[in-house]
């Protein structure tokens, strides 16, 4: 599979755009653990055209995250265009558009999937990125507004005449958020339309390696995203790697190799957020890092209500000594 000039081999994995989730930390840690691409956590236009600081420290990479997207959202041609030229200059290996987010706050703004009920204005948006930038411009959106409007088919090939290198598909409307079912049929219809030449990446309910197995069979996707699968779970790269090669789940990583993930996790977290934000944030990963862990509870609570790096990096080499005895 390639955009543009990027090539990423054989269905490749990439880690979804989330809010507050696909920081620098995060992303070097799934690159390392089997990610092939990374995309940093949306960026509004509007905040990026005005340089406001939020936005322009989501820019921030590294060449160990490398392939890596940037994510615009918005929904006028000059603050798209204007942030798209911005972003360029960060030197990025390709720019997304995100026509596919469903949080109320966004939609209500007339960014993300709001554009769904939009499609000229989502074209025209599209086409003025792709003409303005030099780097490859892809798109992630979803299969429509609601049941009663899944046009994602006709899209796809609009879409593709703007000149776009390669498209996401989210298996879901915006009506459905992250509820109910993956609908994967749309997507296969769109990769298997006689004139789509770019590369078609599936996203939704792929949550291991029968699953990432399934979609490719089922759909004939290039590639697959993975995002909510992925959140204090950051092997799940390579454990889908290892059964789409082998045909077997792979072992789980052991109680020692968890503890230093988080614990690399942390302290990436808390050198790029600062203290308060890294710890907060980190919040969102601790039970989903344990989990199935037997009795867990208590543990768990104490990482919550912690507020001091040293402590928290305490209560993990606690779980590792409790654990490394039942293990």
């Amino acid at each position: 599979m390639h955009i543009g000039k990027l090539n990423l081999g054989f269905h490749p994995l990439m880690l979804a755009p989330m809010e507050d989730i696909s920081d620098p930390p995060f992303r070097q840690l799934c690159r390392e653990l089997g990610a092939d691409v990374v995309f940093t956590e949306f960026i509004a236009s509007e905040g990026l055209s005005r340089e406001v600081d939020s936005s322009l420290k989501k820019l921030d990479f590294t060449e160990a995250e490398r392939p890596l997207g940037i994510q615009l959202f918005g929904n006028t041609v000059s603050a798209m265009v204007d942030a798209a030229l911005i972003a360029q200059r960060h030197n990025p290996d390709f720019i997304d558009l995100n026509f596919g987010c469903p949080v109320r706050k966004i939609v209500n703004k007339g960014g993300g999937a709001a554009l769904l009920r939009d499609i000229p204005l989502m074209l025209q948006l599209t086409r003025a990125v792709v003409q303005a930038v030099e780097c490859p411009v892809t798109v992630k959106t979803r299969l429509g507004w609601d049941e009663h409007s899944r046009p994602i088919v006709e899209l796809a090939s609009r879409l593709q005449e703007t000149g776009i290198s390669a498209l996401t598909i989210h298996g879901r409307t915006r009506a459905q958020a992250y509820s109910g079912t993956a609908d994967w049929t749309l997507i296969g219809e769109v990769k298997q339309q006689a004139d789509i030449t770019i590369p078609i990446i599936g996203n939704g309910d792929v949550t291991d390696g029968p699953s990432a197995k399934k979609m490719i069979d089922t759909t004939g996707v290039d590639g697959i995203m993975i995002g909510r699968a992925s959140i204090g779970n950051p092997w799940v790269f390579r454990e889908i790697k290892f059964f789409l090669e082998t045909g077997h789940a792979a072992p789980l990583p052991s109680v020692c190799e968890r503890i230093d993930i988080v614990s690399r996790h942390i302290i990436n977290s808390l050198t790029w957020h600062g203290n308060k934000t890294a710890i907060f944030e980190m919040r969102k990963h601790y039970g989903r890092y344990f989990k199935g862990f037997p009795d867990f509870k208590p543990f768990k609570m104490r990482l919550m209500q912690s507020t001091e790096p040293e402590e928290l990096l305490d209560i993990l080499n606690q779980i590792a000594m409790y654990y490394r005895e039942v293990e």
